[in-house]
Order: C-alpha cells, then structure tokens, then sequence
C-alpha cells in the first residue's frame, strides 16, 4: 500500500508499506530518520514516542496505514530548520545536553518528545508532573534526576524566552 502523510513539516509518500508494519519500522528504516529507537515494541518503554497529530503517540503501536493523511513530527522534527538549513536543537533538546540527560541515549527521543509535550501544556511543571508525564518513559542509565534537571531547565528557558 501507499501511505502519504506530513513528517516534521514535509509531505511524504512511502510505497509498498506491508499490512503489519509500523509507523516506528517505517520512519526508520524505510524514511532514514532513526532518532524513535526500537526497544519493546509494546508501547511499554516510551522510547519510539512520537507526536501523532499533535499527541504523543509510541510510534511501534501504530500501523503505518493509519497515519495516511495525518501529521507526524519526530525527535528529528523538533530542532528549527531540520531540513537540514540552519538546523538548531529545540531547547529541550539543548537542557537534555547541557544537564547531563543523555548517557547511552537510547530512551533520550522518547523522553524528549514527552518533556517537549509537557512543556506546551504546563508551562511550569511542578517535579510530579514532570514524574507523571514522563512515567511511560523508561530510563536504566540516568536515574532520573538528570532528566528531571533537563525539563526544569527547558521549563526556565521558555518562560524566559515569552518574558522578552
């Protein structure tokens, strides 16, 4: 089958999508845009997540047929200009690397889509909505505080940014 959907801001068409495959096998293997990592493939690690029209979505529970007409915006999507063009990380992206929130960066793309969801939606998160928000995210390296530092930190940011 034919899929044709929008993926961070471009209009796209993949062919001879299989019947069972994903939308997380097809952005990665089939699309070059391997930031949503393939861990569980049961919607349990949070590491595929990806924004579904506007929504965080594990991408390894979604049919690739079912995004025909819909948007998707990955982990890639979210830095300005990732065309490639004068490409800068969102500042999420930029508070995960400066707080120490990567290690081994597997579950980093989830994590990232997630803190950037909760972000829009709270302004001001409190430490358990960032715990609760991030919840379906699992992490075996961090230990959490580092990644809890990395969303207070894009939480200043942004509000800093609005103030000016």
């Amino acid at each position: 089958m034919r899929v044709n959907f929008t993926v961070n801001g471009a209009e796209e068409t993949v062919d001879d999508v299989w019947e069972g495959e994903s939308l997380l096998y097809m952005l990665r293997e089939r699309m070059g845009l391997p930031g949503s990592k393939n861990a569980c493939e049961q919607g349990e690690c949070g590491s595929c997540t990806v924004y579904l029209d506007g929504v965080p979505a594990c991408s390894c529970l979604v049919a690739a047929g079912q995004v025909e007409g819909r948007e998707v915006i990955t982990v890639e999507g979210l830095a300005k200009g990732s065309t490639g063009v004068d490409e800068k990380l969102d500042p999420v992206q930029e508070a995960f690397v400066e707080a120490g929130a990567v290690q081994c960066g597997f579950c980093t793309p989830g994590l990232i889509v997630q803190s950037h969801d909760l972000i829009e939606r709270v302004p001001d998160p409190s430490d358990a909505e960032i715990r609760e928000a991030l919840a379906g995210n699992l992490c075996r390296c961090t230990g959490y505080e580092k990644i809890l530092d990395a969303v207070r930190l894009a939480a200043s940011r942004k509000a800093e940014a609005a103030a000016q």
